[in-house]
């Protein structure tokens, strides 16, 4: 029987335990690597869903008469349809921007005292933020849009 040199014994064992040492740092390190990947996509599904939210909130605004009596307002949306709210959508009072004539109606032969045909093109803006009380992470969407008002209306209502 050959026998090993005797400076070449245990020198497998050396080579296997280094071996082994690779292999587990390369398993821990790509596990850190999954769970890092997996909560960066749970942050930006959380953003996609928060956004979609605010802009759910305003649109709800919008389409209700925000103009007669703008305030601020909470809004609870269900991104899920689950019948539980997942969002709740703290909605500004619209703001007012700028106002501007859109037509002018032409004089009238019957000359009524604080009687105007004019109609306004109106800017509003509208900001809708939503908050994560889990994790503290925040939304917030600022959106405008363009609303026609009489003369009457405006003044009480635009600056």
């Amino acid at each position: 029987m050959n026998s090993l040199p005797r400076r070449q014994q245990g020198m497998a064992l050396v080579i296997t335990l280094i071996m082994l040492l690779l292999m587990t740092l390369m398993v821990s390190s790509s596990f850190t690597l999954s769970t890092t990947n997996l909560e960066g996509v749970g942050s930006q599904q959380w953003r996609s869903e928060a956004l979609a939210a605010a802009d759910t909130a305003i649109e709800q605004v919008i389409g209700s008469s925000f103009t007669t009596a703008p305030a601020a307002q909470s809004i609870s949306v269900d991104m899920n349809q689950n019948g539980s709210a997942d969002y709740v959508v703290q909605v500004s009072q619209p703001v007012c921007v700028r106002a501007r004539v859109a037509s002018v109606a032409p004089p009238s032969s019957m000359g009524l005292q604080g009687m105007s045909n004019n109609t306004w093109n109106t800017i509003w803006e509208i900001v809708a933020a939503v908050q994560d009380p889990v994790s503290g992470a925040s939304v917030r969407v600022r959106s405008g849009v363009r609303v026609l008002l009489s003369e009457s209306v405006k003044n009480a209502i635009c600056p």
